[in-house]
């Protein structure tokens, strides 16, 4: 229980950025599910194509950016998803 307005106050902005993060990283995890998906469904006979893949790589890709910018993520760990996915989305040839 806060004792001070500062304290109060710092409450109200952690609450604010815990909503702000939760948004950032589920959309994110959500993009990189998509994408895995997709891969996984034109490695296959039917499903999505390589080119639907390589669409949806470049939209995850500016979600994982963006959320190394906001500090949702640390910059090293966004350069790692984004390496492990354009090299599985390669792999389709």
């Amino acid at each position: 229980m806060a004792n001070h307005k500062s304290a109060e106050k710092r409450n109200r902005q952690n609450k604010k950025r815990q909503a702000r993060n939760r948004y950032v990283r589920s959309t994110m995890r959500t993009n990189v599910r998509k994408v895995r998906e997709a891969v996984e469904s034109a490695a296959t006979t039917e499903g999505a194509t390589p080119d639907e893949a390589k669409a949806l790589l470049v939209a995850t890709m500016r979600k994982i950016d963006q959320a190394a910018a906001k500090g949702v993520i640390h910059k090293n760990q966004a350069s790692r998803r984004i390496s492990r996915l354009q090299k599985l989305v390669n792999s389709l040839g």
